[in-house]
C-alpha cells in the first residue's frame, strides 16, 4: 500500500501540511492528468512532483534548463534520504550509460535531465527501459517564445509526448504571461481545465521604487533602517564589486557574488550569506536560482530589470517566512532612456548576426560542412576583442543563434572533474606506506564513486573535502600529486564557457534565420519593456495589484502597504489610531510592537501596521528584527 502524500511531505520536508494548491496539484498528478502548475517564487514547486515520484511506482524524469539548478535539487533530495541523479553535458559516456543502467534498475527515484539530453540516440535506447511514470517539466515559461527566457532546446520536450503518451506530465513554472500559458498548454498539449495559478499577491512584501540622485546612499540609509538579511542586484559584474565596496565602508558585512566568480567563491559566498556570517550579498542575477533562505528581509535591484517576470522573482527571494519585507527598486532618469534602447540592442541586424556566426567558424577554425555535435572552449571577452565587436551586442547574436537552433553555450565552471585510476594494484597497494597522506584520498575516492577504479567518473571536490573534513584547495593539489606520480588521470574542471554547434557549419551568408519569427519575438520584446517602465513610473496604482494584472490575476483590493498604497493612505488613517501611536512613541523610553498592539488592542492590527508602515517608509522610525521600534533623527 502506498504512503499518503501528507505523510510523505512530513518524513522527508517535516511539514505536517501542504500551502496553497499543493494539495490539490499533487492529487490531479496522483490520477495521471496532466498539469500547468503556476506557483510564485517561494511557493514550493519542487514538493509538487517530488511527493508523487515517491509514492507512484517507477521513475519520475524532470527535465531542467541549468545544471546548477539540478545540482542544487539533487544534493538536496539527497540529504533527505530520497534516490535522485542527474544526467548532464559534463559526462562521459560511459558514466551516462551507468547512470541509465542504474536507473532501469530501480536505484534512483527521480532522473534529472537536461532538454538537449532527450534527443540523444543513448537516451532514447533507454527510454522504454526506464519504467517512467511520470515527466516533470521545471520552468517551463522556457517552452514559449514569447516569453522573457525562451530556450529553443526545450521544444525538444514534445517528442516525450509521442514516445510516452499514456505518462501523465506536470509542466511547472513561477512566472508566466495569460499568453506564455496558452503556449505552454499547446505546446504539452495540457489541458486548459488542469491549470493551477496560484494568486501573485505577496501580503507580506512591501514594494517600492525609489527616484533617487544617489543610489548608494539610498540602499546605506534603507540597510540603517533594517537589520534583516538583504540582497541587491546589479546588472553588472563590476558594479557588484564598486557597491560591496562602498558598503563595506559602512561596517556593513557584505560579499559581492557573480558569474565570474570560481565555483569554489561562488560556494564560499553562498554559504557564507546562508549562514548569516554576511548580511548583504551584492550580485548579478546569476545568484538566486535554487536558493531558499526565508529570512530574507530586503531586496533592493540597483539597477531596473528588463520585465516584471525577473523583477518579480528577484523580489520574491524576501519574505518566504511570512514576516514583513521589503523589495525596493532604485531608478535615475537615464535608467529608463536605457531600457527604451534595449529593443535595438538586443535584436541586432541579422547581417551583423551572420557576420558573428562566421566570426566564431573562425575562431574554432570550423570548415564549412562540419562541425555538429562538437564542442570548443569560448572566452567571449577575447572573441571580441580579436574580431573587434562590441561585447553586449555580440552576446545577443549568440542568443539569436541559439534561439534558431544552431549553437548551444555552456556556463564555465559547471562541468564536474574528471578522474580514473590508471595505477596497478602494487602501486596502490604502497600508497599507504609509501604516501601517507594521499592515503585517505585514495581510499575515499574508491569508496565514494563507484567504478572508479576502471571507469572515469565525475567527481566532486568539496564532497571530498566535507568527508575528510579540509579544505576543496588541498584536495585539489593533493589530487595534482596523484596524478603527477601517474596513480590517477585528473582532469580538473573546466571554468571556461563552451560553445556547440547544433548543426553542421552553414556558409554565413546562407544561415537560415526565420524573420517573421525573430520580428515577433522583438515585438514581446518591447511590450514586456514597457510594462515594466509602467511600473516604475507607476504613482497611485497598487504595486502589488500591477504585478498581478500583468500575470493575468484580477483583484480588487490594495496591498495596503506598498508606496503608492502608504502614500494614498497617508492622510487616510484612523485619527485616533494615529494619534495613539504619536502619543506612544513620544512617551514609552524603548518602544516595541509587541507592547505597541498590545496596548492598542482595541483597534484594527492591520491599521496599526498601516501607520507604522508609513512612518518606516517617511523614515520617522525603523524597526529591527527583533521588533524594537527605533525612533530617527
Amino acid at each position: 500500500m502506498h504512503a499518503s502524500p501528507t505523510s510523505i511531505l512530513e518524513k522527508y520536508w517535516g511539514h505536517k501540511t501542504f500551502r496553497g494548491n499543493q494539495q490539490a496539484i499533487i492529487d490531479a498528478v496522483l490520477q495521471n492528468q496532466d498539469v500547468l502548475a503556476l506557483l510564485p517564487t517561494g511557493g514550493g514547486k519542487s514538493i509538487c512532483f517530488q511527493v508523487p515520484a515517491l509514492i507512484k511506482d517507477g521513475v519520475t524524469l524532470v527535465v531542467s534548463p541549468l545544471l546548477a539548478l539540478m545540482k542544487d535539487q539533487v544534493n538536496a533530495l539527497q540529504e533527505k534520504g530520497i534516490s535522485a541523479t542527474a544526467i548532464h553535458s559534463g559526462m562521459k559516456y560511459t558514466e551516462v550509460i551507468d547512470t541509465l543502467k542504474q536507473t532501469a534498475a530501480g536505484k534512483f527515484k527521480l532522473l534529472y535531465v537536461s532538454p538537449e539530453r532527450l534527443e540523444s540516440k543513448l537516451f532514447q535506447d533507454y527510454a522504454d527501459l526506464l519504467n517512467i511514470s511520470l515527466i516533470a517539466v521545471d520552468e517551463a515559461h522556457c517552452i514559449s517564445q514569447w516569453g522573457y527566457d525562451f530556450r529553443p532546446a526545450y521544444l525538444r520536450i514534445k517528442i516525450l509526448r509521442s514516445w510516452l503518451p499514456n505518462v501523465p506530465l506536470i509542466a511547472l513554472t513561477a512566472t508566466a504571461t495569460p499568453a506564455v500559458q496558452e503556449d505552454i498548454c499547446s505546446q504539452l498539449h495540457i489541458p486548459k481545465t488542469n491549470r493551477f495559478v496560484q494568486s501573485f499577491i505577496k501580503p507580506q512584501l512591501s514594494f517600492s521604487v525609489n527616484q533617487v540622485e544617489s543610489k548608494i546612499n539610498r540602499c546605506i540609509d534603507i540597510l540603517s533602517k533594517l537589520s534583516g538579511s538583504a540582497i541587491i542586484y546589479c546588472n553588472s559584474r563590476r558594479q557588484t564589486q564598486q557597491v560591496a565596496q562602498l558598503l563595506g565602508m559602512q561596517q556593513i558585512k557584505v560579499a559581492y557574488y557573480h558569474a565570474g566568480l570560481s565555483h569554489e567563491e561562488r560556494n564560499f559566498v553562498q554559504e557564507q550569506w546562508l549562514n548569516n556570517d554576511i548580511r548583504v550579498i551584492v550580485c548579478t542575477n546569476a545568484f538566486g536560482m535554487g536558493i531558499d533562505k526565508p529570512d530574507v528581509q530586503l531586496v533592493i535591484h540597483y539597477n531596473l530589470p528588463d520585465c516584471l517576470e525577473n523583477y518579480y522573482q528577484e523580489a520574491g527571494r524576501a519574505g518566504r517566512n511570512g514576516k514583513r519585507a521589503y523589495a525596493v527598486a532604485l531608478y535615475q532618469s537615464e535608467d529608463i532612456r536605457t531600457l527604451q534602447q534595449l529593443p535595438e540592442q538586443r535584436y541586432p541586424p541579422v547581417q551583423l548576426i551572420k557576420h558573428v556566426y562566421q566570426c566564431i567558424a573562425d575562431y574554432v577554425q570550423l570548415p564549412v560542412g562540419l562541425g555538429e555535435g562538437d564542442r570548443f572552449d569560448f572566452d567571449l571577452q577575447q572573441f571580441t576583442e580579436r574580431f573587434q565587436l562590441d561585447t553586449s551586442t555580440t552576446a545577443q547574436c549568440l542568443k539569436t543563434l541559439e534561439q534558431e537552433g544552431h549553437i548551444l553555450l555552456t556556463e564555465g565552471g559547471l562541468i564536474p572533474s574528471k578522474l580514473v585510476f590508471t595505477a596497478d594494484r602494487e602501486l596502490l597497494e604502497s600508497i599507504e606506506s609509501g604516501y601517507p597522506n594521499l592515503d585517505p584520498l585514495v581510499k575515499t575516492l574508491l569508496r565514494t564513486y563507484e567504478g572508479i577504479l576502471h571507469h572515469p567518473a565525475s567527481i566532486f571536490e568539496r564532497q571530498i573535502a566535507r568527508i575528510l573534513q579540509t579544505n576543496a584547495n588541498v584536495i585539489t593539489q593533493q589530487l595534482q600529486q596523484l596524478h603527477a606520480l601517474g596513480i590517477v588521470e585528473y582532469i580538473p574542471r573546466k571554468e571556461s564557457p563552451q560553445i556547440q554547434f547544433l548543426l553542421n557549419r552553414a556558409p554565413a551568408e546562407h544561415l537560415h534565420i526565420d524573420l517573421d519569427r525573430y520580428h515577433a519575438r522583438k515585438k514581446a520584446f518591447v511590450d514586456r519593456l514597457e510594462k515594466m517602465i509602467g511600473y516604475t513610473t507607476e504613482a497611485i496604482s497598487c504595486r502589488n495589484q500591477y504585478i498581478a494584472a500583468y500575470f493575468g490575476e484580477a483583484t480588487s483590493s490594495r496591498c495596503g502597504i506598498c508606496d503608492n498604497c502608504l502614500q494614498q493612505k497617508q492622510g487616510g488613517t484612523n485619527k485616533s489610531i494615529k494619534e495613539s501611536i504619536d502619543q506612544y512613541l513620544l512617551t514609552v523610553p524603548n518602544p516595541t510592537v509587541k507592547d505597541l498592539l498590545s496596548k492598542l488592542a482595541n483597534h484594527q492590527e492591520s491599521e496599526i501596521w498601516q501607520y507604522l508602515d508609513l512612518l518606516v517608509n517617511e523614515r520617522h522610525i525603523s524597526i529591527d528584527e527583533k521588533g524594537n521600534i527605533l525612533k530617527q533623527g
